[in-house]
């Protein structure tokens, strides 16, 4: 496994991370066995970046990595961690708390959940519209100069945002959806932090599995979220899996699969950009592995380019209330 900096101020980290937000429910039920064999799989391959927020569970995320890290040396693996999202006992969505006291509240729990020390890189999972990035970034650099945390990242936010936080104090990397069927970033957020040296960790590189050739109508638990994506539902699926045979064709003509197809599309945007891989299952992080190896050609991106274009997909990446919420949806 090749590592990278993450950005001009980041740690060195794996060029593929791990995603285990899915280990926690979001996607309906998941075997906690399964979920722990596969962490140590990640590792096992030379993955250093596992990625959770305090949210995924309720805390159910950070207690299950901390039990699949108990015996695992603290040097081997980069923990980012999200924070501020609010929801009821219910699991419903409140909104965000960005500021500085809620921070500061929020790491505590984070390090006594997952037993360790420090973050190494902490980052509001939005941006809350009542308190200035400013106040919530220095309220993290605080952290970084206690020992607390070593990063500083952000999710889901705008150029704009990106620009004000990083006048306050470096931010390694800007953690945004990013695939095949989903590049907003590339008008002017991905400029945007490429002239900061930020990095992307691109989340969704499969679209929450929607592009990752495994999906099919009526597939959806009740309790998984996606049930409520509109890409996920009616005419919109139709469409997408529409796309998806269509990046088969393509996938099968080059001997791989078509998430190692679209991983490997993501891969090659980009030397700034880490894919967060949200396997829950050994098997499926072991197909997300053989992407690494895939070289696509200036050729084979043009072909995929003309097969997928840029707003091929149908329906908005969230349902209408979520995308309420995201600064990087702005204009």
């Amino acid at each position: 496994m090749e590592l990278q900096p993450l950005g001009r101020s980041g740690p060195q980290v794996s060029v593929l991370g791990l995603g285990c937000m899915g280990m926690s429910g979001m996607y309906g039920p998941a075997d906690r066995r399964e979920s722990i064999a596969t962490v140590h799989a990640a590792l096992d391959a030379g993955v250093t970046l596992l990625d959770t927020g305090d949210f995924y569970g309720m805390g159910h995320n950070e207690l299950l990595l901390a039990e699949a890290l108990a015996q695992v040396p603290r040097e081997r693996y980069q923990l980012s961690v999200k924070f501020g999202a609010q929801r009821d006992p219910a699991g419903q969505w409140l909104g965000f708390d960005g500021r500085p006291a809620a921070v500061k509240s929020a790491l505590a729990y984070s390090l006594q959940r997952l037993g360790v020390d420090y973050i190494d890189i902490y980052r509001p999972a939005r941006l809350d519209p009542q308190v200035p990035i400013e106040d919530t970034v220095g309220a993290v650099a605080d952290l970084v100069r206690a020992g607390y945390v070593r990063h500083i990242g952000l999710s889901e936010v705008g150029a704009a945002t990106v620009r004000r936080a990083a006048a306050v104090h470096p931010i390694c990397d800007l953690q945004i959806e990013y695939s095949l069927i989903s590049r907003g970033i590339e008008t002017s957020i991905l400029p945007a932090v490429r002239a900061l040296g930020i990095a992307i960790t691109a989340y969704g590189v499969l679209s929450r599995g929607l592009i990752s050739g495994h999906w099919r109508k009526g597939r959806v638990d009740p309790a998984d979220w996606r049930a409520h994506g509109p890409r996920f539902s009616g005419e919109n699926l139709e469409h997408n899996l529409a796309l998806v045979e269509t990046l088969r064709a393509l996938s099968r003509e080059r001997g791989v699969s078509v998430a190692q197809l679209a991983i490997a599309w993501v891969c090659a945007q980009g030397e700034d950009i880490v894919p967060l891989i949200g396997a829950r299952r050994r098997a499926q992080l072991t197909e997300a592995l053989g992407a690494l190896p895939v070289h696509l050609s200036p050729a084979d991106l043009a072909v995929i380019e003309q097969a997928v274009p840029q707003g091929a997909a149908a329906g908005e990446r969230y349902a209408p209330a979520q995308m309420a919420h995201l600064d990087s949806e702005r204009l």
